[in-house]
This record gives structure tokens, C-alpha cells and sequence, in this order.
């Protein structure tokens, strides 16, 4: 899709530049360049020194398409869309640019790192084998559950009085969560040994042994734990080593544990990547992380395979490592590929915080766990099945079978009250709970971890980022009312109705101020807590006004930016520096480009006088009806699975315990397949087409509907056949033996993938782009056999060619085209066919001679 601008115009016999320095070589160079922008903008006359955007009305996407016109040249420059933001006209690009005019006799390039051997074509009846046995794995653990909860439930039924029912739920409750916490630990010694340096493709026999304890290990109840002592103990278990005084804060669960160095004194953030394996090409790759002692490592970063990082060396938010890359010691890298710095990311001071703290506060939590927690839930579930009438009296082996129209009303009053109790009960306490606790947890105060005042602050931080409510009010008017309830504080409101997405997450509410005016669009992580290896200290993070924010942005306190700034989607926020404003801020590092363009304000007469406060009502009063639609459909999703469970209690005296395997197989297939039927309804079984409109145009409204659609289920299939399928049931033109470790499509019908395409996690195609007022989508192709690495991004009108690489933690910017072959990284992504193949030395992976030492605790 790309938009012409109206303000170019030409007269039919001039040429396409009017060229006024003819000097040697840059003349060429600016005929081409114009001639090829002159081409895309339908008009005949290109100045050299009008501006792209302000003066020939151009905007990022049609700069992509111009960058992809000239990369098809043999013999012209490669320019970048960095390249087009520094040297806004053809005069300057083409001076630029000039340095790098191919020759005819080019240097010989650096050899690429060889692309893993893809031997003979893998057979239909892999993929079907692995999926096949992955499907009996699921059915065997349900199974082996299924069985432990019933005589589990039997043996607490037999209870005599309150107090003996809660020792026996505290025993096997207990006894049950070790089990889960030690059977993904036997199960990876058993089945893997020790993990090594190694490839193998995916859908084979060596891929399930990985397959399952990587399941298994995601599964573990101890992922709950992160960010206290046990859970580094957990990994030790598992073969990483690790040091003292390490803190570990990412819920992203490390799978090749024995590759894995952390030397004493580490901090890594949450929202980190540091598995251990990728996947490319068809096949996955492990390989070793090594962290040094006293090393940083930001929020929202990929640490990919054989990367190092020295001892006191730092890795700031929104950042990567690439293969091959080292952080020498003490030094501050930030960028995606990562760059040496001069910013200082550790800003908390040091605290008293030795072994015998983090001891007690791992034996705190573990007495919580068994004393407290587990009892309450195993306890309490018993409670729900003997004192609730519509399930006790089903238990009792005196009464008949209950006709359809009891279960059908037992159902509807058990569903409505556990589903509205949670909303209402959920609202009250988050509106109380985290003010309290806010009395004791004081901003710009340094306390130590693992103490009181960290265990209110983890407290606060789950309590407040519960999903669900959201999700419910995001998109619409009525999040702001659900963020001040929270602590927010937002100034005086100019209410735009998408003032914030569905995705937000803080440290704390209390200490979040946002500018009157701004926008946020989904995945802001507001970063208001400092961590050092010792300490925390909460801090006030203040967004300025009239800001727009994209997607996936990690916001620090103390974040250089100010009043009416474009901070563009995985955008890396300065921290030092003079304060921006009035300008955008795009790539990891930053550098800046213009705040707007034409096409972002055609439609402003939507956004001021009478038109607004209309189509604003409209749209509140239509978004109102999105949340009660939504609400609706989840409420009767938990109408269908009580049903469905109080009919299986029915059915437990008949055939025990297999009932309960039975349960969890069919709530799976049940769920999926109900939301992908209400998803495809909403859109009335009709593939999206791409849209260019205003954010108060009742089409965007629908838009929005759609995304409210859960799709928290597909986690699930990760890494199996069945993703693929999920997928295309959902309407994404999907080829076959795609490999999906967990990636997230935001426009289905848009995006189309090709046969045997590599999907790695926390990758994301998004085939829409929000900026200010405006609204644009546009179909996504990739083609067979593609490769889009560990949280790589993906824009919209994008195609990328077969057999290409999108390196971890890219992004990949709207209407980009990547040839066939070409292996593509950065933020914003480049050509970079070089960065896996540098040789040994500065910059190179290599671990330290002391990292063992580092380690021994």
C-alpha cells in the first residue's frame, strides 16, 4: 500500500532532478536516486534539497519501498532507512552513499557462517510422527494427574474436623508440589544429560527429548518463584552455574541450563532472553552464555547463543547480544546489535545483603508456601466440592443422576458467581491493597532484597499487573479510570480514547505520571525500580505530554525524553543526554527523526471541535459495547467449562480418575476451538483488508473488537504441529512443517508464511501500525523456509524472501523488502550478512579464564 502525496508536482518536460552540483560521481549517483523516488511518488520533478518528508510529503513507507528499489541496483549503494532519517535529501544521501559506490572488482566479503545443512527434505511422516507423540506425551501426564489429584482428593475426604482436613491438604499439597518441582529436573538428566553445543532439526526423535523437557520445565511450579533465591537454586538443579548472589528477575525460563555461566553478583532484568538454543532453518542451535561476576543485563533483552559478557560489564534495556559478541570486562554496551556506551544502568546504591538474608528470605517463602499457600488452595478446592450444593451433592454416592436442566442451572449460578466475584472482588482489592502497601515501600529510598520491604514490593508488582482487567479496559476510554484507580497519575486527561492499550505493566502504580495528550500503544513496561546484586529503590517515572508511544517500549525512570515526542515501536530510551522534545526517537540505540509527516495529520479534523466530542462519544459508547461483549464471551467460556466439570463429577464414581484426564484434554480442544470460532464470527469468516483511517472511524472500533479476542491458549501449542494448524483455522495463509516456538501474529487473515518457515519465541509479526490519530494495516509475507530469530519484530507491507534471516531482537520496519538469502538484524533491521562471522577477539564470544572460578559458591 503505498500513499502518494499530493503536494509533489511537476511539470511534464522537466527532468526528474534538477541538478545543480555536476562534480564527479555524486551527479550519477543523485539522477538515480531521484529518478527512482520520482518513479514511486508518480511525479516528475524531485529537487535535491527538498526535504522527504516535510517538503515532498513522503512518509516511512514509502522511503522503505524506495530504500527496497535502489537495493535491487547491482551497482548502487545500499542505503538504510537510518541512512534516509540522517540525510533527509537526495543531496545528502547521494553524498553519503558515495563512499560506498561498488567498484568493479568489490572486495571479497567476509565468509558468512555457514547455514546448517538441511540433508534430505524432512518427510511428511516426521512431522506427523512428532506431533503424534507430543499428542500422547499430553495425554499421558493428564492422565498420570488425573490420577494423583483423585487419590489425593480421596485420601483429604477422609479428614475428620477442619484441622485435620487442613494437615492432610499441607501434606499432599506439599508432597505434590516437590514432586512437580523435581520431575522436570529427573526428567532433563534422564532424557538430555547435559546439554552440549549441538544442532539437530526440528520434528525429530533428538527435537521431542528437547520438546519435552522444555515443556516441563516451563510447567514447573517454581517459575513462580523467580526473583527470590530458590529459583536460582532451581536452575542449579537443572546444571546452570551459577554464583553467589545472583539475582534473576526474566519469567523467561533458561532451557539449556548446562550452557549457562552466571558469574556471582548478577542482575538480570525481567522480559530477558537467555534460553540457551535458537532455532534457524529448520533446525535448533544450542550453545553456551557466559556472564561474568557483578554483570548487568537490561530489561527486554536476547542474549543469543555463544555470547559473553565480562566480569562487572553491563547490557542496557532493550538491547541484544548477536552470536558471537562479547562485552569485554567492565565495559557498558547498549543497542540491538549491542555497542560499547558510556551510560551507567546500575543507578541503585548498595545494600546489606548477604547469604543469611537471602537463606531466610528463601525459608520465609518456602514456610509461606507450605504453611499458608498450598493448604489454602488444596484445602479450599476441597471446601468448593463438599460445601457448594451443586457439587457435594454430585460427589454423594446416595444421589441419582441429576437431569439436564439441574446441571444447566447449577452451572449458570456456579459460573456467575466465580466469574463476576473475581471482577468485583479483583477491582476492590486492587484499588486498597496496593496503597497500603505503598505506605511502607517508600520512592527514592535504597532497601535491601530479600527483606520486608521487597516482598511488598514484589507483591505490589503481581498484584497490579493482573491481565485481565487490562484487557477489559484498554483500547478505550474507561483504561484511564482503571489506571488512576490503580495510582496512576495521568494530569488532566485529554481524552482520546485509546489513551492506552491492552498490554501495560509497571514496577509500581504509585509512581507513574503521564503527560496530558499522550498515547501508548501495547507493550509499555514502565521500569520504576532500580535493581543492583544488593538492593532496589523505587523511583517516579514522568512521560511527558502529547506523546505518542508504539509498541514494546521499556520506559526507565529517568528516561531523557520530554514534551510531544514519537518514540517508535522496541525504541531504546535515552538516559542521558539533553531531554528530547518535539521531535520522534526510532531504532536501539536511538537517533532521531522527524515527529510527523502529512499523512499522520490528514486526518486531524477528527481530533478537535465538535467532530471530536462526537465521533468520541460514539466511539466510548461502541468500545462499551466491545467490553460487554467480551465479557460475555469469557463469562460463557466459564459457563461451558463448569458445565462440563460438574457433569464430569457425574461421571467420577464411573470411571475415576480417568474422567479427570479426560477433563483437561477436552477443556484444551474445547477452549481453542471456541475462541477461534468467536474470533472468526467477529470477522464474519472474512479475510482483513488493508485499511489507512482514523482512529474515530467506526472500522477501527471493529478493529479493536478484534483484538479484545483472548488467544492466551496458543502458548500452549508452542513448538508443536498443532500451532500451525491453530493458525490457519484462525485465517493465516500458512505453508506446511512451519515451525512456530512461540510467536504472535496480530492481524491473521494479513500475514501470510511460507512452507517450513523458522518462528522463533518471542517473535511477533504486527500487520497494523497506531501512530497519534492514524490507523494503517497492510499484509506481512514471508516466504518459504524464513527465519525470524528470539523476539525479532516484524512490521506491516513487509516481504521477506526465501530462505531469509531475521536476527534476534530486529525490527523490521513497515514496507521493508529482504531479498532471498539475505540475513537482516538491527533495530531497525539492515543487511548484516556478516555479524555471525566475526572472527576471534574484541567482540568476539570467548569465555574468561575465571568464569568457573566465578561461579563456585
Amino acid at each position: 500500500m503505498v500513499e502518494q502525496s499530493s503536494e509533489v508536482v511537476s511539470e511534464p518536460d522537466e527532468p526528474a532532478v534538477a541538478l545543480t552540483d555536476t562534480r564527479p560521481g555524486r551527479a550519477p549517483i543523485e539522477q538515480r536516486l531521484a529518478q527512482a523516488l520520482a518513479d514511486l511518488l508518480d511525479t516528475g520533478h524531485v529537487p535535491v534539497d527538498g526535504h522527504f518528508f516535510t517538503d515532498l510529503g513522503a512518509n516511512s513507507l514509502v522511503m522503505a519501498q524506495f530504500c527496497a528499489r535502489i537495493r535491487k541496483q547491482p551497482d548502487m549503494p545500499s542505503p538504510t532507512m537510518k541512512d534516509i532519517y540522517r540525510h533527509p535529501t537526495v543531496r545528502s544521501l547521494a553524498a553519503a552513499l558515495g563512499a560506498t559506490v561498488p567498484t568493479d572488482a568489490p572486495p571479497a566479503p567476509p565468509a558468512p557462517e555457514p547455514a546448517p545443512d538441511p540433508g534430505p527434505r524432512r518427510k511428511r511422516w516426521d512431522h506427523l510422527l512428532c506431533g503424534t507423540l507430543q499428542l500422547l506425551a499430553f495425554l499421558g501426564y493428564s492422565l498420570v494427574s488425573g490420577y494423583v489429584t483423585a487419590t489425593g482428593y480421596e485420601w483429604i475426604a477422609t479428614g475428620k474436623g477442619l484441622a485435620d482436613v487442613y494437615l492432610r491438604s499441607l501434606l499432599f499439597g506439599s508432597v505434590a508440589f516437590a514432586a512437580l518441582c523435581a520431575f522436570p529436573i529427573a526428567a532433563k538428566w534422564l532424557l538430555v544429560g547435559r546439554w552440549r553445543p549441538a544442532e539437530f532439526p526440528v520434528w525429530s526423535l533428538t527435537y521431542l527429548r528437547f520438546w519435552l523437557v522444555k515443556v516441563l520445565i516451563h510447567a514447573n511450579p517454581m517459575v513462580f518463584l523467580t526473583g527470590t533465591p530458590l529459583y536460582v537454586l532451581y536452575l542449579r538443579a537443572l546444571g546452570a552455574r551459577i554464583g553467589k548472589g545472583v539475582t534473576i528477575l526474566t519469567h523467561s525460563v533458561p532451557v539449556c541450563t548446562d550452557l549457562l555461566t552466571i558469574g556471582a553478583g548478577t542482575v538480570i532484568r525481567k522480559d530477558s532472553f537467555l534460553l540457551g538454543y535458537r532455532a534457524r532453518a529448520g533446525h535448533i542451535q544450542t550453545g553456551r552464555i557466559t556472564l561474568g561476576t557483578d554483570v548487568f543485563v537490561g530489561e527486554k533483552t536476547v542474549l543469543d547463543i555463544d555470547t559473553a559478557m565480562g566480569h562487572g560489564a553491563q547490557l542496557g534495556h532493550s538491547s541484544a547480544l548477536h552470536r558471537g559478541q562479547a562485552v569485554p570486562d567492565g565495559e557498558h554496551w547498549h543497542g540491538s546489535p549491542a555497542e560499547p556506551t558510556a551510560t551507567d544502568y546500575v543507578r541503585a546504591a548498595p545494600a546489606d545483603c548477604g547469604t543469611a538474608r537471602r537463606f531466610w528470605f528463601g525459608l520465609s517463602t518456602l514456610v509461606q508456601l507450605f504453611v499458608l499457600y498450598i493448604p489454602l488452595a488444596v484445602g479450599g478446592i476441597y471446601m468448593l466440592f463438599t460445601q457448594v450444593p451443586a457439587i457435594g451433592k454430585r460427589l454423594d454416592p446416595t444421589t441419582t443422576a441429576l437431569s439436564w436442566p439441574e446441571l444447566l442451572s447449577d452451572a449458570l449460578l456456579l459460573s456467575l458467581a466465580l466469574f463476576f466475584g473475581f471482577v468485583v472482588l479483583g477491582l476492590l482489592a486492587l484499588y486498597t491493597l496496593p496503597r497500603l502497601l505503598g505506605l511502607v515501600v517508600r520512592p527514592d529510598r535504597t532497601y535491601p532484597l530479600y527483606g520486608l520491604h521487597y516482598a511488598l514490593h514484589r507483591a505490589t508488582a503481581r498484584m497490579t499487573n493482573v491481565k485481565f482487567f487490562a484487557w477489559l479496559f484498554g483500547d478505550s476510554s474507561y483504561i484511564v479510570f482503571y489506571l488512576r484507580g490503580l495510582g496512576y497519575d495521568l494530569s488532566r486527561v485529554e481524552q482520546t480514547g485509546s489513551n492506552f492499550g491492552t498490554e501495560v505493566q509497571h514496577e509500581t502504580p504509585l509512581l507513574v505520571t503521564v503527560g496530558s495528550g499522550t498515547m501508548v500503544a501495547d507493550g509499555l513496561s514502565i521500569l520504576n525500580a532500580d535493581f543492583s546484586s544488593t538492593s532496589f529503590r523505587l523511583s517516579r517515572v514522568s512521560i511527558g505530554p502529547h506523546n505518542f508511544l508504539g509498541n514494546n517500549i521499556a520506559y526507565p525512570a529517568g528516561g531523557r525524553t520530554g514534551d510531544n515526542c514519537l518514540l517508535a515501536t522496541k525504541v531504546m530510551i535515552p538516559l542521558d543526554g539533553e531531554v528530547r522534545e518535539g521531535v520522534g526517537l526510532l531504532g536501539s540505540p536511538c537517533f532521531e527523526i522527524p515527529r510527523s509527516v502529512d499523512r499522520d495529520t490528514r486526518f486531524d479534523h477528527f481530533r478537535t471541535g465538535d467532530t471530536l466530542r462526537r465521533r468520541l462519544a460514539a466511539k466510548n459508547r461502541y468500545n462499551l459495547r466491545s467490553m460487554a461483549l467480551m465479557l460475555f464471551v469469557r463469562w460463557l467460556h466459564t459457563f461451558w467449562l463448569t458445565l462440563f466439570g460438574l457433569a464430569s463429577v457425574d461421571l467420577y464414581g464411573a470411571v475415576g480418575h480417568v474422567v479427570i484426564a479426560g477433563y483437561l484434554a477436552f477443556t484444551l480442544v474445547f477452549s481453542t476451538a471456541y475462541y477461534i470460532l468467536v474470533e472468526r464470527y467477529l470477522a464474519s469468516f472474512r479475510a482483513l483488508r488493508p485499511r489507512l483511517c482514523s482512529i474515530y472511524e467506526p472500522y477501527f472500533w471493529w478493529h479493536e473488537r478484534l483484538w479484545k479476542v483472548p488467544d492466551h491458549f496458543l502458548n500452549i501449542f508452542n513448538g508443536t504441529p498443532y500451532k500451525s494448524l491453530v493458525w490457519r483455522l484462525l485465517g493465516v495463509r500458512i505453508g506446511s512443517r512451519v515451525f512456530d516456538d512461540g510467536c504472535y501474529l496480530t492481524e491473521r487473515t494479513l500475514t501470510t508464511i511460507g512452507d517450513e518457515c523458522t518462528l522463533n519465541a518471542g517473535s511477533k509479526i504486527q500487520c497494523h501500525s497506531q501512530e497519534d490519530g492514524t490507523f494503517k494495516s497492510d499484509g506481512t509475507t514471508l516466504g518459504a523456509r524464513c527465519t525470524l530469530g528470539v523476539a525479532a519484530h516484524v512490521h506491516y507491507g513487509v516481504t521477506m524472501g526465501d530462505d531469509s534471516v531475521l536476527a534476534p531482537d530486529a525490527f523490521l520496519m513497515k514496507g521493508e523488502e529482504v531479498p532471498p538469502n539475505a540475513r537482516w538484524g538491527g533495530n531497525p533491521a539492515v543487511d548484516m550478512p556478516e555479524t555471525d562471522s566475526r572472527p576471534a577477539g574484541q567482540g568476539r564470544a570467548k569465555p574468561t579464564t575465571d568464569a568457573a572460578a566465578a561461579t563456585v559458591s
